[in-house]
């Protein structure tokens, strides 16, 4: 369990305030003014200068960036208890991805400046590597080979999960701004293979619309994913 917040590193790797501590994270909201984002909202432009961080407090976003050919690339989810924003800042530079909310979102805002001074004087450098590192390593677990389906509803599961108070549909649903691409992109796999898998998880009551994913059966969607750990 993680000893911080009395729930386990998220699915999709150790969170910065995880590696921080909870007293630290809990020292660097106070540095920072709060916001919220509904589902599908720009937290981060790719192209613009690194003003500022963000500490995501709720909700999940998706990180992509456009290459020199116009294509967008998926690069990674973050969830609470993560840091957005912080390599701009970091190296001076500008926005190298763009950042959008997946479900509702709250985040804390910190300057570059407050973010820069925390860092150093809490002596953080490391804590920083260390995190980027993990990231890193997070994109090649999420294309690990085997069966689409079950990593499929795996990587469904783990997304809800990251969410804490996902974003309800009308007919209180959790709603994901994702595309069939973008999970492809994500697990490694082609957008017709994630199509099929996403047919086959109907009877979990995944509904697949052009610009988002519905989860209506979330337990049902977890013993779908159970092959990938048993």
């Amino acid at each position: 369990m993680n000893e911080h917040d009395g729930r386990p590193p998220g699915p999709l790797g150790r969170t910065l305030r995880h590696l921080m501590g909870d007293a630290v994270w809990t020292d660097l909201l106070a540095e920072a003014f709060e916001r919220r984002h509904p589902i599908g909202a720009t937290l981060l432009r790719q192209g613009e200068p690194g003003t500022h961080v963000l500490a995501l407090q709720a909700g999940v976003a998706k990180v992509s960036r456009q290459e020199r050919n116009g294509d967008v690339r998926l690069l990674a989810f973050r969830g609470p208890g993560e840091l957005l924003g912080e390599v701009a800042v970091l190296d001076d530079g500008v926005r190298s991805a763009s950042v959008r909310a997946i479900s509702d979102c709250t985040v804390a805002v910190l300057t570059k400046a407050a973010f820069l001074r925390f860092v150093a004087e809490r002596g953080l450098f490391p804590v920083m590597v260390r995190y980027a590192m993990g990231r890193l390593r997070e994109s090649d677990l999420a294309r690990t080979g085997g069966d689409v389906v079950p990593r499929l509803a795996a990587a469904l599961v783990a997304l809800a999960d990251l969410s804490a108070g996902p974003a309800p549909t009308a007919r209180g649903l959790t709603e994901l701004a994702l595309t069939r691409e973008e999970l492809a992109q994500h697990l490694g796999v082609s957008r017709n293979t994630v199509t099929a898998a996403l047919a086959a998880l109907a009877a979990q009551r995944v509904e697949a619309g052009r610009k988002s994913i519905v989860l209506g059966d979330l337990p049902a969607l977890r013993r779908a994913a159970a092959p990938l750990h048993g």
